[in-house]
């Protein structure tokens, strides 16, 4: 049996709704194509199950209202036509969509499948989300008219709010005015993002909207008066010259106006721009712009023009395709008026967008298309075309770097391609990282190494047991996800170090040993680790057999108790004797460290410059520590027969020294490129590393530089403190 049978039953409204949308249709609907139509109709109208019956009609009415918008406002054909009708029932899934393949081809099926995918988005909505959710919708589709349809199905939508339960109503408003109206705004739809700003102003503050709308309708009178008055010689003047061309007063939008009150914290009756005269020439593409040009000049001949409101959107168009030439003339009385100058293509592009540009620029060949894809790149951000048909061809390539997936909740969230659950989890943040075991994405079970797609959402899976792991570094794609890691392992090994040396003091003050360098290097021979801070970590992880370790250590008793003497004359042939410094001895520093019997400490990287000190090590002769060094007070309370005097010598300019910064500031775009500039172009400091970490808006960062002297390494350190969104220079191993 025909699932679509010739005749069928429809109310008289259903039928005039339907009439209307065949009248919008008539300029490219040929014989073949209202078959289809018909079709298309009679195929969703069968579609719906018996239970759906009695709203069948109010639906049916829905998707008609759509599709003539559609048509009307937007300039979409055929395929878009036939795809918002059908779209609603495989979205409900009344039709099949390989159905609706076989019966209308793949372009239909495709528009079809991206509007239900688009459908199913849920949102939790906010202005901070917006730019994120419209690259979502462009990356979702393949075919920029799902972007056109769905934005005449949310227009269709917010005129039926009242509909709705009143919960309901709020959120979808937001949606709109916060999602879809920008996206509108950049496709040029501005009669569309219009509608959609007012309407959404509607729900989410009535009572301002009402307020506006009762002033609006209390000054039409003596607006319109006001409006015949004003375009009354210019008409004149219009006709003797022999002009083609319409007058319209247009009145401020609800929301336009509602926004320039708040704004400028005005009343509505200080509002002077409430409405705007446009002047609309029926002119050959040749003559549009002089003659634009030339009725610029007939309005300046009457009235006074404001210099600082002149718009010229003729000679440079704006990136969306909208052409204008807007001026500001005041009347006598102080009045400011508005008037904007166009022709008919220039204001059915205004109000149908990029489908009315391409009306006019299509059938030229492949530089009318060329020239159009230009003007329209910007909004779209990154079409990919061929040379046929532009609505047919037309990709958006968005996802080529990033992704776009969902909380639970609907918030939004940018991730790079590769991004895994993992990824995610430290997204949101770092305890969920931390404690992350999975996901379900879309419902399914996943593991914590899934990647993630375009579109998933993404419930994260916890438990307080799970602890962050080094073979994670390898499953996230996100440096912050890895600066997370890193610190919460590095934190980790700090508490292990803390309790593996808490133990091991303690043992050992049990046991009547001295915990010094000596025993800590037996310990760490046995171990087979190369620092104390391993040895550490093993004890705390209850790796290591304490017991042994003591009879280890009591094998040769007499070397632990008997500090290590170093005599003076080994000293002193260490020390060098300058002669300005008087009878102290003083280890004497220069620059050409390798040719002494000294280094300088990695923990404190002292240069040339610091106040500092010598500690004579038992194999590798002395180090030099800074006179502030972290371990400075430890080694001369526990070893102070060690510590030797020590002073720079002069410097001949050519050694440098490598200084560690840690670098505090806000999380701003290109703050990292001031402070290499600063380093490289201002100072002329040469950078070894630099290392960053985000949080809460701030970033904290290591920054390795090689200096001359201690005087250079200030003079940098001020210079950075000095760059906007820096809060705090301070130098490593203090």
């Amino acid at each position: 049996m025909d699932p679509t049978p010739d005749k069928i039953y429809v109310s008289r409204t259903v039928e005039n709704r339907y009439r209307k949308l065949l009248r919008g249709c008539k300029t490219f609907l040929q014989k073949e194509d209202l078959k289809d139509l018909r079709k298309a109709f009679r195929m969703v109208w069968n579609s719906f199950p018996e239970s759906e019956i009695a709203s069948r009609e109010s639906k049916m009415m829905q998707c008609m209202e759509v599709s003539t918008l559609v048509v009307e406002e937007i300039g979409l054909q055929k395929t878009s036509v036939i795809s918002s009708l059908l779209y609603h029932s495989v979205s409900k899934e009344y039709l099949d969509a390989e159905q609706v393949r076989k019966v209308f081809g793949d372009r239909v099926a495709g528009i079809t499948s991206d509007l239900v995918r688009m459908d199913r988005i849920e949102t939790k909505t906010s202005s901070d989300q917006a730019e994120n959710f419209r690259k979502l919708l462009l990356s979702l589709v393949k075919d920029v008219r799902v972007i056109l349809i769905k934005l005449a199905e949310r227009l269709v939508l917010m005129k039926h709010l009242e509909d709705y339960p009143e919960a309901e109503r709020y959120g979808i408003a937001m949606d709109t005015f916060h999602l879809y109206a920008p996206v509108g705004h950049r496709l040029g739809l501005y009669k569309i993002k219009t509608e959609m700003e007012d309407l959404s102003l509607k729900h989410i503050q009535p009572e301002d909207y009402h307020n506006i709308e009762r002033k609006l309708t209390e000054t039409t009178a003596a607006r319109n008066r006001f409006i015949r008055d004003f375009i009354h010689p210019i008409q004149e003047e219009l006709t003797k010259q022999g002009f083609d061309f319409e007058i319209k007063g247009r009145t401020k939008s609800v929301y336009s106006i509602y926004n320039k009150m708040q704004k400028q914290n005005i009343s509505f009756e200080e509002v002077y721009d409430i409405f705007a005269i446009r002047i609309i020439l029926n002119s050959p593409p040749e003559k549009e712009k002089s003659e634009c040009w030339r009725v610029f000049s007939i309005i300046t001949d009457f009235y006074q023009p404001n210099p600082q409101r002149m718009r010229d959107w003729i000679s440079v168009p704006k990136s969306n395709g909208y052409e204008s030439l807007h001026t500001t003339v005041v009347v006598p009385g102080g009045k400011w008026v508005e008037v904007q100058i166009r022709t008919v293509r220039m204001n059915e592009i205004a109000e149908k967008g990029l489908a009315a540009h391409w009306k006019y620029k299509g059938g030229q060949g492949d530089s009318a298309l060329d020239r159009w894809l230009s003007s329209i790149r910007e909004a779209l951000d990154a079409p990919e075309t061929g040379n046929t048909d532009v609505l047919d061809s037309l990709k958006i390539n968005l996802n080529s770097k990033e992704i776009f997936v969902f909380t639970p909740k609907g918030d939004l969230r940018k991730l790079p391609v590769g991004a895994t659950v993992l990824d995610f989890a430290f997204d949101i943040h770092t305890d969920v990282g931390c404690n992350c075991t999975g996901a379900k994405i879309n419902g399914k079970n996943v593991p914590i190494r899934h990647t993630l797609m375009n579109g998933d959402r993404v419930e994260i899976l916890t438990t307080k047991n799970q602890k962050p792991k080094k073979d994670w570094l390898a499953i996230v794609q996100t440096s912050k996800a890895k600066a997370r890691i890193r610190s919460v392992l590095r934190e980790e090994e700090r508490k292990n170090t803390e309790a593996g040396k808490e133990i091991l003091q303690r043992k050992f003050k049990n046991w009547k040993i001295p915990l010094d360098d000596i025993a800590l290097k037996k310990i760490l021979k046995y171990l087979r680790v190369k620092s104390v801070t391993e040895a550490y970590g093993l004890i705390a992880e209850e790796k290591v057999n304490l017991p042994i370790l003591k009879n280890i250590l009591l094998e040769k008793e007499d070397t632990l108790h008997s500090p290590e003497k170093i005599d003076e004359s080994t000293v002193g042939n260490m020390v060098r004797r300058p002669e300005d410094i008087g009878k102290d001895d003083y280890l004497v520093i220069d620059e050409h460290v390798s040719n002494i019997d000294y280094t300088l400490a990695k923990c404190c990287q002292p240069i040339f410059g610091d106040p500092v000190f010598g500690f004579i090590t038992i194999e590798k002769g002395i180090k030099i520590h800074r006179q502030n060094c972290p371990n400075a007070e430890d080694l001369k309370k526990r070893y102070g027969y060690r510590i030797v005097k020590a002073k720079w010598t002069h410097s001949d300019g050519n050694a440098v020294y490598q200084a560690d910064l840690r670098v505090t500031g806000m999380d701003d775009v290109g703050l990292i490129s001031r402070i290499t500039d600063v380093l490289s172009k201002d100072a002329q400091i040469k950078m070894r590393s630099l290392s960053v970490q985000t949080s809460n808006n701030l970033f904290e960062g290591t920054l390795s530089i090689f200096v001359k002297d201690a005087n250079q390494l200030d003079a940098v350190i001020l210079k950075i403190k000095k760059i906007k969104g820096i809060i705090n220079v301070e130098r490593s191993g203090i």
